[in-house]
């Protein structure tokens, strides 16, 4: 590995670790408070909303500016810094900071990575980026809820602080994202069928994390493994990247992505009505080895689609998407639960994620490269 490769893994740590650990962060902040559990879970939902609105916002103008990216990184670990001391309002006002300033840093740490390899190993780059995120989303719980428990509540958001400033530091190393040279707005909106397969994939995966604890009691089993299940899933995620990234795949990529999505919610269908522990887990393996190969195939098509000064702009539009349809996944299959059972929510999000598909497979357009 490279030295710019090895220090575009500090970076991507220091830019996504923190992001991981934001939403149980500021459910342990608000647990600590006279907000308790109602006061976390508004300040994470919030953190996703400025997300969200900073990818689409922050994200369009990425290479306009090099210094846009660690800016981005430096404001949000300001805010991350300041959360354990503040309250009411201002407490959601810097919520919605610390999650829409570095929103653009997933899409432009992963222009920069494809950036550093040759063209034709752009899809083990991607693969071992889906590794690596892969990890620390299985890690950030955990570190989360160590430091939470026995330090402070506070200081896992200390921490993430702390990571975003040595991510914008190391940036400093590596090539900013390519600037724009032309307009790029209708470039980007060309690529919608694209980013829908985004919002489908989280849109799935939501209904799972979230549905899983309920589903559990569903079945009479022991909800504290929702968390092994779920590092299980992640672990499965990782291998799946993995082996997307060592051969060429048949069919196109868009095929790829849309055939592989439809795997995966055939999948976490099976974990709504399997039962027991190993029905849940193996439905839980497949749909990770489905979802790392969704992820990495919907990365090289954009990268197929749009010329290479879009690509910063618009792997951040694909995150905003992915933000989309974990908000509206997790709300419905809040109210269908309540209405059903948490295997009918499941299935709901699965059907959410079908219809996504399907309309992403009839928007698509044979289409020449934007230049």
């Amino acid at each position: 590995m490279s030295r710019q490769l090895r220090l575009w893994a500090v970076v991507a740590v220091g830019s996504r670790m923190p992001v991981a650990m934001a939403p149980l962060a500021l459910v342990f902040l608000g647990r600590s408070t006279s907000g308790g559990y109602a006061l976390g879970a508004a300040a994470a939902a919030l953190y996703v909303v400025g997300e969200i609105a900073g990818s689409v916002v922050l994200g369009a103008r990425l290479g306009r500016s090099r210094g846009q990216l660690p800016a981005g990184m430096v404001v949000g670990a300001l805010a991350f810094a300041v959360l354990p001391f503040v309250s009411g309002p201002l407490l959601l006002a810097v919520v919605f900071v610390a999650g829409a300033a570095p929103a653009a840093a997933p899409g432009g740490t992963r222009a920069i990575l494809t950036a550093l390899v040759p063209e034709e190993k752009a899809a083990r780059a991607l693969s071992g980026e889906a590794v690596l995120s892969q990890v620390i989303w299985a890690a950030a719980p955990a570190l989360v809820v160590f430091l939470a428990l026995q330090v402070h509540p506070g200081v896992p958001l200390l921490v993430a602080s702390v990571l975003f400033l040595l991510g914008a530091l190391v940036l400093r190393w590596l090539p900013a994202p390519e600037p724009v040279v032309a307009p790029i707005s209708r470039s980007l909106w060309r690529a919608w069928p694209i980013y829908l397969t985004s919002t489908a994939s989280n849109a799935v995966f939501a209904a799972t994390e979230l549905m899983l604890p309920a589903l559990l009691e569903q079945r009479g089993i022991s909800v504290g493994w929702a968390g092994p299940l779920l590092a299980w899933f992640a672990l499965a995620c990782a291998g799946g990247a993995l082996l997307y990234g060592l051969r060429t795949w048949p069919g196109s990529l868009r095929v790829q992505c849309l055939v592989l999505l439809v795997g995966m919610s055939g999948s976490i269908a099976l974990v709504a009505v399997l039962p027991g522990v190993p029905g849940i887990a193996a439905g839980l393996l497949v749909a990770g080895l489905f979802q790392s190969g969704a992820m990495v195939s919907r990365s090289l098509a954009l990268r197929e689609r749009l010329p290479s000064y879009a690509h910063a702009p618009a792997y951040s539009v694909m995150y905003a998407a992915a933000g989309v349809g974990y908000s509206a996944s997790a709300g419905v299959s809040a109210v269908a639960m309540e209405a059903f059972s948490a295997s009918v929510a499941i299935l709901v999000g699965v059907g959410i994620t079908l219809v996504i598909v399907v309309v992403s497979a009839v928007g698509e357009r044979p289409v020449v490269k934007a230049t």
